[in-house]
């Protein structure tokens, strides 16, 4: 494993952030994240702050297995016949991607409106813990206590990691996922990503000044492959 992965890992059981660029030649966005454990109001208001895109929470495959929690796009296509416009709407040209991990979105029960920086850490946070005490619950027990603490839709963005993890896609859902399977911290990433003020996407030279000046590491998707494959993840 690279110093520049033992550093962002470290990190990462602290609690802090780490910035992950996916590669050249896909969306070429750098994602500030974090751990979904150790949200917190001050990191989603810094993660809207300096970084300015979608806060996203991924889910690793074996929670949204066992919940049997759907992707977005599945449940449209499920619905064309009811509304012929999403078969119009069809997300079949992502330039980047073959499928969006979107599935989703969701609110604490104990939330108001969902939005400020309080509720969206509360759903995060409890998320995270839920996700942590599902492998010993049954798919229906499981779903049960989902259903008692979330409502859908919400303001908290959840992303299916694609089975396979970045054998399989390598987007920064699954990169961010499978850099928390390298470390013992449960594997939802809060994901956020970085616009420069000129309202494109912040470049990776750019995100590394920011590193530079805040200490948060910026690490490559390569790396983080070559790292489950030497860890045989």
């Amino acid at each position: 494993m690279s110093e520049e992965v033992k550093k962002a890992i470290q990190h990462l059981e602290r609690g802090r952030f780490v910035m992950v660029y996916d590669r050249d030649e896909r969306e070429e966005e750098v994602d500030l994240v974090t751990p979904s454990k150790t949200i917190t109001p001050g990191k989603i208001r810094t993660l809207r702050r300096d970084a300015g895109g979608l806060i996203c929470v991924t889910v690793p495959p074996e929670t949204w297995k066992k919940l049997e929690l759907p992707y977005l796009s599945d449940l449209f296509d499920k619905t064309t016949d009811e509304y012929p416009l999403l078969r119009e709407m069809k997300a079949d040209d992502i330039p980047y991607d073959e499928r969006s991990t979107f599935s989703l979105t969701v609110n604490h029960r104990d939330t108001f409106t969902g939005i400020t920086d309080i509720d969206r850490a509360l759903t995060i946070q409890r998320f995270a813990e839920l996700g942590e005490n599902l492998k010993s619950m049954s798919t229906q027990d499981a779903q049960q206590q989902f259903g008692e603490e979330f409502r859908t839709p919400g303001h908290v963005f959840l992303l299916n990691a694609t089975e396979g993890l970045i054998a399989e896609r390598e987007g920064h859902t699954e990169l961010t996922t499978a850099l928390l399977k390298l470390s013992d911290i449960y594997p939802s990433m809060t994901i956020c990503e970085m616009l420069a003020d000129e309202g494109d996407s912040l470049d990776e030279e750019e995100a590394r000044v920011y590193g530079e000046r805040n200490d948060i590491p910026l690490i490559e998707g390569k790396m983080i492959k070559k790292a489950m494959k030497d860890k045989n993840v």
